[in-house]
Order: structure tokens, then sequence, then C-alpha cells
């Protein structure tokens, strides 16, 4: 698996932010519910998109949280970030940065690799994602 936990989990959630209709907000407990992610888990997730300024947040009645921007206007690289993953693979071979003047011998199935996952990460937003699941199933 590429992503850990938390970017599973944060990648849930803003799939079901996506999925509500315009300038519908929906609480942690519920948001909780459709994503199968631990509620005291997911708030410090949400707490980072809040700080990243991909969600929005209210407090109280007629609060909880909502998307920052429309669906169509936010890559997935940007919330990858935003829960600390780099889409920039590095080195197979764990050194400190790629050096295409003395690669290592996986560098050229590896730079492809990097390159996919960049244009995946850039250009996918969560506009282009099916409808959220809605099965309150537990997922791991």
């Amino acid at each position: 698996m590429l992503l850990n936990q938390t970017a599973v989990y944060g990648l849930r959630a803003m799939a079901a932010l996506a999925a509500l209709a315009p300038g519908e907000r929906i609480n942690a407990a519920e948001l909780s519910e459709r994503t199968g992610v631990p509620q005291q888990y997911l708030s410090k997730v949400m707490r980072k998109f809040v700080v990243a300024r991909l969600v929005s947040a209210r407090k109280g009645h007629g609060g909880g949280f909502c998307l920052a921007r429309a669906p169509k206007d936010l890559p997935l690289g940007e919330v990858l970030a935003a829960v600390d993953i780099e889409v920039d693979g590095g080195c197979a071979f764990g050194y400190a940065a790629c050096d295409p003047l003395n690669p290592c011998s996986l560098h050229p199935l590896w730079s492809r690799l990097n390159q996919c996952l960049d244009t995946w990460a850039k250009g996918c937003t969560f506009a282009d994602i099916g409808p959220a699941p809605t099965s309150k199933r537990r997922r791991g």
C-alpha cells in the first residue's frame, strides 16, 4: 500500500464531503459513521484539512464540515500534502535524492512511476471520483 492510514482516512472523509450538496454541512459523528473512520482519529485529520484551508468547519447548530472550495478545484495531491504525504517518491533505493546523472539501477522504471503519481496527484480532483460509499460497514 502506498498510502498510510491517515491518508486513506483523509481521502475517505474528503470524498464524503465532495458528495454533499452545495452548502450542505455534516457533523463529525455523521462523517465518522459514513466513512468508517473512528471519530477521534477523524477529528485530527479534519483539523489538518481546516488548517490547510481545504475544509471549512463551523461549530454549533447548523455547523459541521464542508469543502472550502468546489470538488473540481481540489486536487488529490493537495489533500495528501495536508496529511504529510508527498507524492514525490524519492529514490527507490532510499538515497537522499534522485540523481539522473548518477542513477540507481531502478531509476528508469522508478522515474516513470513517479511521473504517473505526479500526474495523478495534480490532475485528478474530487470531481473525478464517483459517489462516496454509503455503506455503514466498518472498514479497516
